[in-house]
């Protein structure tokens, strides 16, 4: 697909889209929405991208090579991208596991560092957020990221100027090795809690004869994880698989906030769901939304 950029009807910002990359970019200005600066923005996100490819063949080993050995000034994506994923130290991940939240980020960074006081990039549902002064975001949860259905509404404000909020699942367009139908996690940046969701979503597993699971280079050939197995499906799964595989997805998530890589997560997974503790006083207050 050729790259476009184009602005979205209805203040909904500007839609960059180059084959993987679907990213939809929003920023004001003091309330105003500046469709000029989202739509430079773009433009820019296509430069992130180039980084990526450009590197690709060093982002897709479990074993990356230390960021010292990427030009930060050259390529600061991928060098991000690897910070993140050493940071927690999880074999399964290649840097390629923090890619789109790290790419919202460099394009969220660059237009805050350009004057905007409120920057929304949704790089296809990981989302990167930077807010200065009174500004605020809702932003929708969902306990399935195969469902529309909106379960909570959070309000980030500017306590952080940044915020990163991605959700890893079961049949969302990464693959994964458990059995978690949603995990949503709340990190300073996109890139942290891009890896996070990925790693709890794998860390949310029992074993049970009724997950379905396959090397991962048969349900995607290009994938930077070809003999790793990735759960493809699961069939009448008995009730304690899934509290043992929320209690170890649970385990995973809070280690994580200890180490202070990740501010909170939900993780859903059997119609049943467990955040991480204290998560109001660290993340945001929480809602039930009236739709659900």
């Amino acid at each position: 697909m050729d790259r476009r950029a184009e602005i979205l009807a209805g203040d909904r910002g500007v839609l960059a889209e180059n084959g993987p990359m679907r990213m939809v970019i929003q920023a004001w200005c003091h309330g105003k929405p500046d469709h000029g600066m989202a739509m430079a923005a773009a433009e820019f996100a296509f430069i992130c991208l180039g980084q990526v490819a450009k590197y690709r063949t060093r982002l897709i080993h479990r074993d990356p090579q230390p960021p010292c050995c990427l030009d930060e000034r050259d390529a600061p994506v991928p060098f991000a991208m690897v910070q993140s994923v050493l940071a927690f130290d999880e074999p399964d991940l290649t840097p390629m596991a923090a890619v789109a939240g790290t790419m919202a980020d460099a394009v969220a960074d660059w237009l805050f560092q350009r004057g905007m006081t409120r920057v929304i990039v949704d790089n296809g549902g990981d989302i990167a957020i930077r807010l200065s002064g009174t500004e605020t975001v809702r932003v929708g949860i969902r306990t399935d990221v195969k469902s529309p259905v909106i379960s909570h509404v959070m309000t980030l404000d500017a306590r952080r100027s940044s915020w990163g909020v991605n959700t890893s699942g079961l049949g969302g367009r990464s693959l994964t090795r458990g059995i978690a139908s949603a995990v949503t996690v709340i990190s300073e940046t996109s890139s942290l809690a891009d890896a996070a969701a990925t790693a709890i979503a794998n860390a949310c597993f029992s074993p049970d004869e009724g997950i379905v699971q396959v090397p991962a280079r048969l349900v995607d050939p290009a994938t930077d994880i070809p003999d790793i197995p990735v759960t493809v499906r699961v069939v009448a799964l008995k009730p304690e698989t899934y509290v043992h595989a929320l209690s170890a997805a649970l385990d995973r998530a809070e280690d994580y906030v200890d180490k202070q890589l990740m501010g909170g997560a939900l993780i859903a997974t059997g119609g049943k769901e467990v955040w991480t503790r204290h998560f109001s006083e660290q993340v945001a207050a929480l809602t039930m939304n009236a739709r659900s």
